[in-house]
């Protein structure tokens, strides 16, 4: 794993954190010995990459301590709507860059976002796509891949359209 890559990876769990997703302390460790291996600069990344198995529970401090020192803490907006907005963008970011399958994504934004968000017009491909992955069956003409890469492209789609 490369620098740039163990700091994304930070990033994209500090913003799951703070969207309100699990994330086990397992993974907080995994992440912060990707960044020790990688050459990630903060003190407190030795010390949250060493944690053993009885000292998981000292993990979320650690990893707030190493978002701090690298300037990667997030928090979603305050106002109610646009941390709406912000975590459909987030989805769509994870959807198009591979690290969260199209269909699961879809299906996120249609039930965490959308309808908060007055089901607007932007929104409505991937509403429609989380719909169709979500009903599709085996009798269907149009393949569940086919749904999948129009998912992705709705989320491309979002992504370019963000204001």
């Amino acid at each position: 794993m490369t620098k740039e890559e163990a700091m994304r990876q930070l990033r994209r769990l500090a913003q799951a954190r703070a969207f309100g997703r699990h994330v086990g302390s397992d993974q907080l460790i995994q992440a912060g010995l990707d960044a020790l291996l990688a050459d990630v600069d903060s003190p407190s990344i030795p010390l949250l990459a060493g944690l053993a198995r009885s000292e998981e529970p000292e993990a979320p401090e650690l990893f707030d301590q190493v978002l701090d020192e690298l300037g990667l803490l997030f928090e979603p907006p305050a106002d109610p709507t646009a941390a709406k907005w912000a975590l459909a963008y987030w989805l769509a970011e994870q959807i198009t860059d591979g690290s969260l399958d199209p269909a699961t994504g879809a299906h996120l934004i249609w039930t965490e976002a959308v309808s908060d968000l007055n089901y607007p017009d932007i929104l409505q491909p991937i509403l429609h796509c989380a719909i169709s992955l979500d009903d599709w069956d085996d009798n269907w003409t149009v393949s569940f891949e086919a749904l999948t890469n129009d998912a992705l492209q709705a989320a491309r789609d979002l992504l370019s359209n963000r204001p």
